[in-house]
């Protein structure tokens, strides 16, 4: 099979490529399969379901014994079946990710296929979960065996295909150039991809030096102009979002950031405590309002679904409040893609295994601009914060291996090698106490290509975002028929299984173990088509 050669047109300012929306024109998706069930009820536009959702709910009494109450809560679900078609804005569209996901879905759509010195190499979406894993839909009525389906086909879902690309960043490399800048694709594609990625420009971006490392200044000559937050900034944002929007005649703008991680803003009273101060205080310009939550603040009044995939504490207490008064998506932090992936899974194993965890010693290095820039003590300190609290919620459900207040010493260290480029090196030693005081260290090498790693979270961020502005709920009773039909929670812990320190609505738990985060994952989809969460009981082949 030769590289394909065809191109795509494309608005040049700001991006702008897709593949002209084969789907993602607004049509109803077709069901992929159909539940044979009196809950489930399909038209030409939706999905309707009604599903029993079963809890336990547990009571300490005085005298110390726990009372156990199973608890049902029956809902109605509603899923527009219509698929928009959906740009996608990246904040460091011209950074390694930015780059790397634009080639990437250029040459998906494309088919191309090129040479590497190990042969050839297709396109394919491998490490996405939505693109690249599938899910158990039931049991073969014949054989008896799982029947495991694409999990893009659970609910009818965005392709990534016929996604539009643009964004903004404070370097005005074209993309091409910049693809070449980040050093993470072969060469041989890079040649197949050049001409679109060409004519794809960043849009100007904001700069505030104080948030990002100062080593970060020669790249910064694409800026709007001002140095600190401002009503300004906030409104040529949401112009930006417009105008994106209509050159491209999209339905809907899912906007990430995957720009420098920033230093932690400093979280003061009557400044960015609630939403109405954090108005205030963009446009009094203070000093502790950060890039990444101006740029959440205007897609919240834009209504465009916001997704951190930095460290920073983008959303602060303000910044939440207001999503949820105008019932906006947003979504964080910080993209999980190697080594944090790898710790939520051992550690989750570890400790539900019985085995008592004491410590976990974690190093790195990589030498792409997102390791020069966490050199910078202040922006390593968000990176630290993110990748040290993986562990918490696992710890702390075993309450048989660590008391109140214990949990395992974690120490988190990144280093800025620029020889090994965007091939980062994690090296990690685990140490537990086992039976009778006996000891085991588990130490593990991981050597990952981040930016070919964090790139397809970003495709399922987008997915997922998108399919949970299609999906709405309302209590089921009999006197409710009129009853008005409500979106998720503004902040989407949904995307949990893609993010490094999930953000959650306040006062909820957070989840980090990577099981239990896919597992929620695919049984609310299943939810919405009526179906239970898939048992792993298999009682019929064990009870005869």
């Amino acid at each position: 099979m030769a590289p394909h050669a065809e191109t795509d047109a494309g608005t040049a300012n700001g991006g702008g490529h897709s593949n002209n929306g084969a789907a993602g024109n607004g049509s109803p998706a077709r069901p992929k399969f159909i539940v044979n069930s009196p809950n489930v009820v399909y038209s030409d536009s939706e999905i309707r379901s009604k599903y029993t959702y079963r809890t336990t709910m547990v009571t300490d009494g005085e005298d110390g014994t726990r009372t156990v109450t199973p608890k049902e809560t029956v809902y109605d679900f509603k899923l527009d079946t219509k698929i928009p078609k959906v740009g996608v804005m990246l904040v460091g569209l011209g950074g390694n990710n930015g780059t790397t996901i634009t080639a990437g879905i250029i040459a998906n759509r494309r088919g191309l296929v090129w040479d590497t010195r190990n042969g050839r190499q297709a396109a394919n979406y491998y490490g996405s979960v939505v693109m690249g894993s599938t899910l158990k839909l039931g049991t073969d009525t014949k054989t008896q065996q799982d029947v495991n389906i694409p999990f893009h086909d659970v609910l009818p879902m965005v392709h990534p295909n016929d996604m539009v690309i643009g964004g903004w960043d404070i370097s005005g490399m074209n993309l091409a150039d910049a693809m070449d800048r980040a050093k993470v694709l072969e060469p041989t594609l890079k040649g197949l991809v050049r001409k679109e990625m060409t004519e794809i420009v960043p849009l100007p971006s904001i700069y505030y030096p104080d948030f990002i490392a100062a080593n970060q200044e020669e790249r910064a000559d694409n800026v709007i102009p001002g140095s600190k937050a401002c009503n300004a900034h906030v409104e040529q944002i949401r112009k930006d979002i417009r105008d994106f929007k209509a050159a491209n005649n999209l339905d809907k703008v899912i906007v990430q950031w995957t720009a420098n991680t920033e230093r932690f803003a400093d979280l003061i009273d009557g400044v960015n405590d609630t939403a109405d101060n954090l108005l205030k205080a963009i446009e009094a310009g203070h000093e502790e309002v950060s890039p990444s939550t101006v740029f959440a603040v205007a897609c919240i009044l834009e209504d465009a679904p916001f997704i951190n995939g930095s460290p920073q504490n983008t959303f602060v207490p303000g910044c939440i409040e207001l999503a949820e008064k105008r019932g906006a998506f947003i979504g964080g932090d910080d993209f999980k893609s190697g080594q944090t992936k790898m710790k939520s899974a051992l550690v989750d194993f570890m400790i539900s295994a019985g085995i008592k965890l004491t410590s976990i010693a974690s190093y790195n290095h990589l030498g792409n601009n997102d390791g020069m820039n966490l050199s910078s003590h202040r922006q390593f300190r968000s990176k630290e914060i993110s990748k040290s609290n993986v562990v918490d919620d696992m710890v702390a459900a075993n309450t048989v291996l660590y008391g109140k207040d214990e949990h395992p010493d974690h120490v988190v260290v990144i280093k800025y090698i620029p020889a090994v480029g965007d091939s980062k090196r994690a090296m990690d030693e685990y140490s537990a106490e086992i039976f009778l005081g006996g000891h085991q260290t588990i130490s593990m090498s991981n050597v990952c290509e981040d930016s070919l790693l964090a790139s397809p979270l970003i495709i399922d961020l987008v997915v997922i975002a998108e399919l949970m502005t299609r999906i709405q709920w309302k209590l089921h009773s009999a006197e409710g028929e009129g009853a008005k039909y409500k979106n998720f929670h503004s902040v989407l812990s949904v995307l949990s299984y893609m993010l490094k320190a999930p953000l959650t609505p306040p006062g909820t738990p957070v989840v980090n173990a990577l099981a239990k985060q896919r597992a929620a994952l695919a049984n609310i989809f299943r939810a919405c088509v009526g179906l239970e969460p898939e048992s792993d009981m298999t009682l019929e082949h064990k009870l005869f």
